[in-house]
């Protein structure tokens, strides 16, 4: 079956050169190999993200777009894809919806994609942008993400669509992620309760002399074999826990390393619970067995920062205007020069090497306000020097659903000194 629908794309040859001139003519094939999955999400919602793509193109004359970026690949195909130095590409126009994929990942992009699929193989240069050009090719004006397609490929896509005015669409359809549908929200409630059950599993394993990588090891075994019990039909990819001790915690975003837990050490449990490349989050500030008094004033103020973030998010409230409200607090305690980066961003499919609604990030530079069914985090994070009193990074983090009259924290994880001073 494989060999014929190969052969089917490609003119049949035999003889001296007929290997090489079988690999010039197969540049593009379909593997519809086994049947489609069971998708994260219904078909009625995927059509739903779909027909809102084509009204806004409609209105902004755009005849096709191109998606080059996994955040929106996945968000319009259900298909995250890995790259492993390949592109992959997802076309909409106004009547059909195609996955490109690299001829090495088979036909798993067929099963996984919301619409159709086709390959580009390895044997020609640039088959990638043929493929494109096999799809969107006559398209007065063709959308592509800015923020995302490279100089390179911008070129190539150019040379490849001679004729098309080649527009920004990542913006737009950045607006329209912000907003989850009840199905978005169901998923990510689930990442939250799973990132609970993560959080437990680190706390479990925390102890005096235990290295970090053996404590986010199994928080996210519990979180993997969460989401495999959830959700059965699911890809199993990218869960991961960062967990820090000490000095290691200054950064929010700093790897696992083999430093073993000290007595008096304080603790950042990080807990990603990763669902169809839908981003959850859990973060805590915690101490191995005791907490100096130090210590204990600067996380109070962190806390306190916190619980007033989480008052403040309701449809409405803009989002430079949380910041300074909570940048006031920070003041007040003459804290405010170790904050580190913003209160809290919006929730999707994302991680932490793609994807970002950066248009919905509680900065001082962000005046989008806050809507019902948007999901937003509060996560203050203060970063006291090593050397100076308390030293160390805190962070709390909860997530929140925006409804008609506030916000729900669907993160029941506590936080705080009267639960998080682990005496394991």
């Amino acid at each position: 079956m494989k060999d014929e629908l190969i052969m089917s794309s490609t003119t049949k040859v035999t003889g001296a050169g007929g290997a090489a001139e079988l690999m010039r003519n197969t540049r593009l094939i379909t593997l519809p190999n086994g049947p489609k999955v069971n998708p994260t999400f219904s078909a009625a919602e995927m059509q739903r993200r779909t027909d809102r793509l084509r009204e806004h193109m409609a209105k902004a004359d755009i005849d096709a777009v191109l998606f080059t970026s996994y955040h929106n690949i996945n968000y319009y195909a259900d298909f995250l894809f890995c790259s492993f130095g390949r592109f992959y590409g997802l076309v909409v126009t106004q009547d059909k919806n195609t996955t490109i994929s690299a001829n090495i990942d088979g036909g798993q992009p067929y099963r996984r994609s919301f619409g159709e699929n086709i390959i580009y193989t390895d044997w020609q240069r640039d088959n990638y942008f043929h493929a494109v050009k096999n799809l969107a090719s006559g398209r007065r004006r063709v959308g592509v993400e800015f923020d995302h397609l490279n100089v390179e490929n911008l070129q190539k896509l150019k040379a490849a669509l001679p004729d098309a005015e080649i527009v920004d669409i990542s913006k737009a359809c950045m607006s329209m992620r912000m907003i989850k549908s009840d199905e978005e929200i169901q998923v990510i409630r689930n990442g939250a309760r799973i990132a609970d059950i993560g959080g437990e599993a680190c706390r479990q394993a925390i102890g005096v002399g235990v290295p970090e990588y053996e404590v986010a090891l199994a928080s996210t075994q519990a979180m993997v074999r969460e989401i495999a019990r959830t959700y059965p039909d699911s890809e199993i990819m990218d869960t991961w826990t960062w967990f820090q001790s000490g000095i290691n915690t200054d950064g929010a975003h700093n790897p696992v390393t083999s430093r073993k837990i000290q007595k008096g050490d304080i603790l950042s449990l990080n807990c990603f619970p990763m669902i169809s490349g839908y981003y959850t989050a859990l973060e805590r500030t915690l101490f191995a067995e005791e907490c100096s008094d130090a210590h204990l004033k600067i996380w109070e103020i962190n806390v306190k920062v916190h619980e007033a973030g989480l008052k403040l998010i309701k449809p409405g409230a803009k989002c430079c205007d949380i910041a300074a409200e909570l940048n006031e607090i920070f003041y007040e305690n003459n804290v405010l020069q170790y904050r580190t980066f913003g209160y809290g961003h919006s929730f999707g499919t994302l991680s932490h090497y793609y994807g970002r609604e950066a248009g919905l990030e509680l900065r001082e530079d962000i005046e989008t306000v806050l809507t019902e069914n948007m999901v937003v985090s509060i996560e203050p994070m203060l970063m006291i020097p090593e050397g100076l009193p308390g030293s160390g990074g805190y962070r709390e983090h909860d997530i929140l659903v925006v409804n008609k009259t506030g916000s729900e924290n669907i993160t029941k994880f506590p936080f705080g000194p009267e639960h998080n001073i682990v005496k394991n």
